[in-house]
């Protein structure tokens, strides 16, 4: 009779955010999930070609993917957007949001960041994931007032794994970002 040993999986790759991006008077904060293998190789948030984040920032801010990365992110942050991540870290074995191992996650400190930005007055939350990281880790840290203070705004996916909501509905629904940026 052989021993048979337990078969062990390789360690699933860590994956790590990027530093916030956001300007001097952020009103509206944008939060992904984590990056995706495309946008890490990158060093560049939504970096994935056929992620529909820069098209709609083009769409909506005249933010889009045919000007350079760091000139995209200026005018986010002249208008008031910043963007950053729900966690700052994790383990993922793919790109997908559902590839995350859920005991690996770490919050990125949201809560901080809202202390030395008062100014943030919404939450954009980029898909399902970011929505229920928020709500699961981030939420509880924030006070109570800052939270009354806050208004969340769960948008779906931009991701091209989000196929099921058709590009202009989406679109229909990020609008909301206007709203907080542009004046009536």
């Amino acid at each position: 009779m052989g021993s048979s040993k337990p078969r062990t999986e390789a360690a699933a790759p860590r994956v790590e955010s990027f530093p916030p991006q956001l300007g001097a008077c952020c009103r509206v904060l944008i939060l992904g999930s984590v990056p995706s293998r495309r946008s890490l190789e990158l060093r560049q948030s939504y970096g994935h070609a056929q992620n529909l984040f820069w098209p709609f920032m083009g769409e909506l801010f005249d933010a889009g993917p045919g000007l350079p990365y760091a000139e995209r992110i200026a005018r986010l942050q002249d208008l008031g957007i910043g963007i950053w991540d729900v966690l700052e870290r994790c383990e993922r074995r793919g790109s997908l949001d559902g590839d995350i191992i859920t005991a690996s996650e770490v919050a990125n400190d949201v809560p901080g960041l809202l202390v030395r930005h008062p100014e943030v007055r919404a939450i954009a939350l980029n898909g399902s994931k970011a929505a229920e990281v928020f709500r699961r880790r981030i939420a509880p840290q924030i006070s109570a007032t800052r939270m009354a203070a806050l208004q969340i705004l769960a948008l779906p996916s931009t991701s091209p794994a989000n196929a099921s909501i058709p590009r202009a509905r989406k679109l229909e629904c990020w609008r909301v970002l206007r709203e907080w940026i542009l004046p009536a």
